[in-house]
């Protein structure tokens, strides 16, 4: 599907794999030019040298940094600034969940957590701001359900999640009319994460297809399934595509029904 991206620039955090490579793809595949980092530099190195055989070197840059070290995001920007000439859309991705209950989350476990998902949002916004403010772009975060919707046992990431929301909503007052600031709030999503916990599933004779929907069942998604990658990536890139030119401060949920709230 063309989102409308010719001749704009997109930059994604965490873009080796998942929701991140799904959006970097349909990004690509919509025309834009993408700057994508994620830590790990063996694969992101793998996935750049495909994405470039797909859709041309000179419409991939990767670099490989951690978003919470200030110093590396900010030269991340320069770097795109001198690679492709300016920002048009941020998308934050960077940071997985955390299980864990209020009993077993230590300090350190809390600190932590609360550090990446809040400055994982911060160190990027404010490393590509100028780019954005004069592009006249967007910011798309990828969030949880967990904001609203907290679990038990993940109390530690859902707490952080919700105060990613707050500030999310505060950038979008701030920051407008020149940014506009959105997410998307993912329930269940086949990623990296799925895939490890089927790996480590007690039935190993059980298929991938038939634990995914047991898993559905168990958690009472309506749709009956967990959610493709590139269905977020979807959601993403029509939240910072021309087409949502009138939508900021909101969040659109991911979730196959999920969610309970109004």
């Amino acid at each position: 599907m063309d989102y409308g991206y010719q001749g704009r620039v997109a930059v994604v955090t965490g873009g080796s794999s998942g929701i991140g490579l799904a959006t970097v793809r349909t990004l690509l595949g919509s025309g834009a030019r993408v700057a994508l980092c994620a830590r790990n530099e063996g694969r992101l190195a793998d996935v750049a040298a495909v994405l470039k055989r797909d859709f041309g070197a000179e419409r991939v840059l990767a670099t490989a940094l951690d978003v919470l070290d200030e110093a590396a995001v900010e030269a991340f920007a320069v770097e795109v600034a001198a690679a492709f000439g300016g920002c048009d859309l941020l998308v934050n991705n960077a940071g997985q969940g955390r299980i864990s209950t209020f009993a077993d989350t230590g300090d350190a476990d809390w600190r932590a957590e609360l550090e990446l998902k809040l400055f994982s949002q911060i160190r990027p916004v404010r490393a590509f701001l100028p780019m954005l403010r004069e592009a006249r772009g967007a910011i798309i975060a990828v969030n949880s359900l967990l904001a609203y919707q907290p679990e038990p046992h993940m109390v530690c990431t859902s707490a952080a999640r919700a105060g990613v929301q707050n500030l999310l909503k505060s950038l979008s007052v701030e920051l407008a009319p020149a940014v506009r600031v959105n997410s998307v709030l993912l329930g269940l999503v086949g990623s990296g994460q799925w895939t490890r916990r089927f790996a480590e599933r007690e039935d190993k004779s059980q298929s991938r297809e038939d634990w995914y929907a047991a898993l559905a069942a168990r958690k009472g998604i309506p749709l009956g399934r967990l959610g493709d990658p590139e269905e977020a990536a979807a959601a993403i890139a029509f939240l910072g595509s021309p087409a949502a030119s009138y939508i900021t401060g909101a969040q659109l949920e991911v979730s196959g029904g999920l969610s309970r709230h109004i």
